[in-house]
């Protein structure tokens, strides 16, 4: 080895020692990255979506509801791609930067054309599966993708369970005070309601989250940042549309009708699933011993405790993040 070769190669170890070793991306990088939406046409949309996590890690999709939007995983999201997940969260059609790609597509809130909407946006992405999660209109997306694609389905996360439901189920009375819980819903199926909803969406949001979420203190600045979401366009349409078709006001399109048939038997969804309830739910779900039974692959059930609402993603974020990590777990035990 010659003299210059030898000094050479120690500078080269001396610089090695003092360069600090490349630090992965932190929780609070995550959180930052949170807010950059990124967009890609998927099916009839043009879909906003946060994307955040290792590109070759596991991908989580998670789904809001209403009257909620993606800030639902503010918190959950950068902790799961601090632990190596790559995270997605979308926002649904009528919501934030999302739009419908041509003017003349039917402005379609039904729960069979959402779902459709998550598999558009994995074949764009070039996702063949993931773990998906969600709450609200979010769970029953989720909860139909995997009823109706349970290959892309690595395994299921649902707030409140499974609430895959049809029209004529929906036309059923319920007890009157069962019907109270869905009072926006008959407000929505008329001329009166869309009007109402159109000048007051952020009002409605409001008491929406308070009667869901009764021991939830959100702050201001969370509602404000959320309720941007609803200045959306076709969200007036959108949101209508979606009440409107589960009572049998609307038909839908088409297309669906195949997916609506089968889903109208409430097939069984055989995917790894944790279900969630909050201990203080004030929106209408149904009794955790009910839908036991629609789940056949490994499965768990928790209660998250602490006066947790309808929206547990952001009162319960901890918890939530050990639900979709361990149902990723649950996937390999298949």
């Amino acid at each position: 080895m010659t003299r210059l070769f030898r000094k050479s190669l120690l500078a080269v170890l001396a610089l090695s020692a003092a360069t600090p070793a490349f630090a992965a991306p932190s929780e609070s990088d995550y959180a930052a990255a949170f807010n950059q939406i990124q967009h890609v046409n998927a099916g009839v949309l043009n879909v906003g979506y946060a994307d955040i996590g290792p590109r070759d890690g596991q991908v989580v999709i998670l789904l809001h509801g209403w009257p909620y939007d993606i800030h639902s995983y503010a918190a959950v999201a950068p902790k799961l791609a601090a632990k190596g997940f790559r995270v997605i969260v979308p926002y649904l059609r009528g919501y934030g930067s999302t739009r419908f790609l041509s003017a003349s597509t039917p402005r379609n809130g039904q729960p069979s054309a959402m779902a459709a909407d998550v598999v558009a946006l994995m074949d764009a992405l070039k996702i063949k599966q993931a773990v998906i999660g969600g709450f609200d209109w979010g769970a029953r997306t989720a909860d139909i993708v995997a009823a109706l694609w349970p290959e892309r389905v690595k395994s299921l996360v649902s707030v409140s369970g499974y609430l895959i439901s049809s029209q004529q189920l929906g036309q059923k009375p319920l007890p009157p005070k069962a019907e109270l819980q869905w009072w926006y819903q008959f407000y929505f199926a008329t001329e009166r309601g869309r009007q109402g909803y159109t000048e007051n969406r952020d009002a409605f949001a409001r008491l929406i989250w308070q009667q869901a979420s009764p021991g939830w203190t959100f702050s201001e600045a969370t509602f404000k940042q959320a309720v941007k979401a609803l200045d959306n366009p076709d969200q007036v349409a959108i949101t209508l549309s979606n009440y409107r078709w589960r009572l049998g006001l609307e038909k839908g399109e088409r297309k669906y009708d195949a997916w609506e048939q089968k889903l109208a038997t409430l097939p069984v969804i055989p995917v790894p699933t944790i279900t969630i309830e909050g201990d203080n739910n004030g929106a209408p779900h149904p009794a955790a011993e009910s839908y036991r039974g629609k789940f056949s692959g490994p499965y768990q059930h928790r209660i998250f405790s602490g006066n947790i609402g309808h929206n547990p993603p952001a009162e319960a974020p901890d918890d939530f993040v050990n639900a979709i990590s361990d149902a990723a777990a649950l996937s390999s035990r298949r």
